[in-house]
């Protein structure tokens, strides 16, 4: 199935878990695909991998917190592929010493809502804002945003992380309204726990069975689960889908919520 062939993709945050998931998978469906990350080798490794399989990728060393930075990305993408017709805002304010932070709202400093916001909000716009004028010139494009579950539920704690997914929620709507009618559609997932290679490295096997019996479906998520919506939502067979806040989140906030 190659339902992005002659298209150029950009992910963000896409050196490892759900990111880099889904940078193979729209390679494998054909895109030629920037791979963007703080983490310049890890992003090589990602693009090298595409490479051995066939697949055309870049890697970009990119901080979507700064605007000049993201004029860096969409200039050397559009150097190499000649344009962007997909967009996945993945990047994410993941480190320990932010998200350790994130515990209440009584805890919650200025630095810590910047750390958040700068990247997960912020960096999301910055994207969107370059991406889009791109995407029209070529006749259209699609924006995939993750959001998370914890934008509507929160059951799961981390208020500033919280708030700047719903922040991504409500992005993914105004982009979807206001450039609609010139061929751009904006989506978002908001997975649940998915379990990257960080996420399974903070959780012992006995954890890891509790977790899994809160979900409704047979198993945990993982990130090809992810990235199999986000190129649903990025392909033609979602063409009347946009402005959507998808869950994939193993059913749990059907009693979460």
């Amino acid at each position: 199935m190659k339902r992005f062939e002659d298209k150029v993709a950009i992910v963000t945050g896409a050196a490892g878990g759900i990111g880099s998931a889904t940078a193979h998978r729209l390679a494998a469906e054909g895109a030629a695909v920037a791979i963007v990350d703080l983490d310049a080798d890890a992003a090589a490794n990602v693009a090298a991998a595409i490479a051995t399989r066939g697949g055309r990728a870049i890697a970009v060393a990119g901080d979507v917190a700064d605007e000049s930075s993201v004029e860096a990305v969409f200039a050397g993408t559009v150097e190499a592929f000649g344009g962007v017709d997909v967009l996945h805002n993945n990047a994410a304010a993941l480190s320990a010493e932010v998200v350790g932070r994130d515990t209440e709202v009584l805890a919650i400093d200025r630095e810590l809502f910047d750390a958040t916001m700068s990247v997960n909000l912020l960096g999301a716009i910055y994207m969107c804002k370059h991406a889009i004028p791109r995407m029209i010139e070529r006749g259209g494009g699609a924006i995939v945003n993750t959001s998370s579950i914890s934008a509507f539920s929160a059951a799961h704690g981390f208020p500033v992380y919280s708030a700047s997914k719903a922040g991504v929620s409500s992005l993914t709507q105004s982009v979807a309204t206001q450039y609609g009618k010139q061929g751009v559609r904006c989506n978002a997932v908001a997975p649940g726990l998915t379990l990257s290679p960080r996420m399974r490295a903070n959780f012992d096997p006995k954890q890891l069975e509790g977790l899994a019996a809160e979900v409704l479906t047979t198993r945990l998520g993982e990130p090809k689960d992810i990235a199999g919506l986000v190129a649903f939502l990025a392909s033609d067979d979602a063409a009347y889908v946009t402005a959507q806040v998808i869950a994939a989140d193993g059913g749990v906030t059907a009693y979460y919520a």
